[in-house]
């Protein structure tokens, strides 16, 4: 299970760069009239990161939070972060990833880029408040 934390936890940085990336191209390619294939690649890669550690975080939710006592939880800052803030922000993000993803395949031209400008900068918001960062001393480091 040490090694699915790490693993949570290193991916993040793949997720969010990716995200970046296919935020800024999104944001570039608003006045395009064509839909470039590349960009299209960056869109899905970008969703299919996020989902991948979506999932590895549902495993760990399922097998470390979920078997703890409610009333505990909820009486920990630290515990209902994990326990519920966390679970239900990252959630929200990815069916805003999702949904962005799957309205500009139906969209044309600069809509596409739109859609994904929309929807992928809302959750990338939502991802970075909800990241436990060292700062926010809920026992995650860096990596």
């Amino acid at each position: 299970m040490n090694m699915l934390v790490h693993a949570h936890s290193g991916l993040r940085w793949v997720v969010l760069i990716l995200m970046l990336t296919a935020i800024a191209k999104a944001f570039a390619g608003r006045k395009k009239t064509d839909f470039v294939e590349g960009d299209r690649k960056i869109f899905l890669f970008a969703m299919i990161s996020f989902h991948v550690q979506y999932l590895i975080g549902l495993v760990l939710y399922f097998n470390n939070v979920a078997v703890g006592k409610i009333q505990f939880i909820m009486g920990d800052t630290y515990y209902r972060f994990y326990a519920v803030e966390h679970i239900v922000a990252m959630t929200i993000a990815f069916v805003l990833i999702t949904i962005g993803h799957s309205k500009s395949k139906k969209a044309e031209g600069a809509a596409k880029y739109k859609k994904i400008a929309v929807f992928y900068t809302i959750a990338f918001i939502i991802v970075l408040v909800s990241i436990p960062w060292p700062f926010r001393n809920l026992g995650a480091g860096w990596f």
